[in-house]
């Protein structure tokens, strides 16, 4: 009996020892401190009223979205008072690189459904480069953007976002155009399978982006513009501000790839050029890179032209009278809805004909990636140091269907070491 007596008072000693656990358990502050995994971050859209705004209306009631900032005013909670912290998410990846900052920005050119392309664009462009700077980024749309677009891409730029609309008469058919022969050459285009041929929209980006996109309001306030598109790829760190390199050596215009241009879509763009070498001599620059544009001294266009996906530029050349009086003349005679005239060609002939050959600028070190061709620095050195994950194999600088070897015989540069075995 007595051995009975023990067992059953060992029982009960557990089972009050077990409700006590769980006792315990049910009270602690288990569920609280998971909780507080994610409070103390604040993200751009879900700001309280009180503090920085998310956005306040410029002028033209375009929008300008500012990153999340943590106020360094603001006193840091103890331990003591607050047994449960956690740490919050850091708004900066690292330091803010020292010197002092260019006017210039980022700018693209998007649509809503080109989200997350450009999202992955943003992030190749941060985290190689701005995140160090801070650099604004101005996107246009020929439709307003929606909420989804403005939330994700404010909480990837660094800088200041702008978002603003292209006016009507930038996107649209001009009133010398004659519509049924525009047609007609898109008809014929399709049939004749030439890339974006039979395209509307493609023909109003491309004059967009000849004669307009830098007089849009938000672009106003700059001095410098690096053009950036859906779908781009950057294999290497930037190590310095090609903003600012771009000023101290008075560099107007820059690239990354060249090469030839699809001669259907261009039959008389260079006859426009002509034209306008004609009409206005006083713009033509004395040292200018004609011999990059033609083999014959300008008889005839080679088709070689920078490819202006990626560029950096000086918008002060572009709002010049030069160059708009160079736009003017191609665009009165139609070859953007004629034909199928594209930017990157308006904007390497202007360049190789208004510039002295010393303002434009090949930028080796940054290595950047758009479907199909791929820029990885030439040299072993310079791709180890800037951490660069591109195939040098991919290179596409010194392969016959590029001008970049061109440009450096014009203008007596020495190649990269290393570039005769990617010939």
């Amino acid at each position: 009996m007595a051995a009975a007596s023990g067992r059953i008072l060992r029982y009960i000693l557990f089972a009050l020892f077990g409700t006590a656990i769980l006792y315990f358990i049910s009270t602690s502050s288990l569920p609280e401190t998971a909780q507080s995994l994610t409070q103390g971050t604040t993200f751009s859209w879900e700001r309280p009223a009180e503090s920085k705004p998310e956005a306040e209306a410029t002028n033209d009631g375009d929008l300008v979205h500012f990153p999340a900032q943590t106020s360094a005013a603001e006193p840091l909670p103890t331990l003591e008072s607050t047994p449960n912290i956690v740490p919050t998410i850091p708004s900066e990846l690292s330091p803010p690189a020292p010197g002092e900052r260019v006017n210039a920005t980022f700018i693209t050119l998007a649509r809503n459904g080109d989200i997350w392309e450009i999202a992955r664009s943003i992030r190749q462009v941060e985290d190689r480069f701005n995140r160090n700077y801070n650099y604004d980024w101005v996107f246009l749309n020929d439709k307003p953007f929606d909420e989804s677009f403005k939330k994700v891409t404010t909480s990837l730029v660094s800088g200041k976002t702008y978002y603003g609309e292209i006016p009507t008469e930038h996107w649209s058919f001009p009133s010398w155009i004659d519509q049924k022969k525009a047609e007609a050459v898109r008809e014929d285009m399709r049939r004749r399978k030439i890339i974006y041929g039979d395209s509307i929209s493609y023909r109003h980006m491309c004059r967009f982006e000849s004669g307009f996109f830098f007089r849009h309001p938000l672009l106003a306030q700059f001095e410098y513009y690096w053009r950036v598109e859906p779908s781009v790829e950057l294999f290497c760190d930037v190590h310095y501000d090609p903003f600012r390199y771009m000023k101290e050596n008075k560099k107007k215009y820059s690239f990354v790839l060249s090469l030839y241009e699809y001669v259907e879509t261009i039959p008389t763009l260079w006859d426009s050029a002509k034209k306008f070498i004609k009409a206005h001599p006083e713009h033509i620059s004395p040292d200018n890179s004609m011999g990059f544009l033609s083999d014959d001294g300008g008889d005839t266009y080679n088709k070689c032209h920078f490819w202006s996906n990626f560029e950096i530029g000086n918008l002060d050349w572009l709002r010049s009278q030069a160059y708009l009086d160079f736009f003017e003349t191609l665009d009165k005679d139609g070859g953007f809805f004629y034909e199928r005239w594209g930017d990157a060609p308006v904007h390497s002939i202007a360049a190789g004909l208004l510039l002295r050959k010393d303002e434009i600028h090949f930028f080796n070190d940054i290595a950047y990636y758009h479907v199909p061709f791929t820029h990885c620095p030439t040299g072993e050195d310079v791709r180890l140091k800037l951490r660069c994950h591109c195939n040098p194999a991919d290179n596409f600088d010194w392969k016959g269907y590029s001008c970049t070897s061109r440009f450096f015989d014009l203008n007596k540069l020495k190649k990269p070491d290393g570039w005769e075995t990617q010939v």
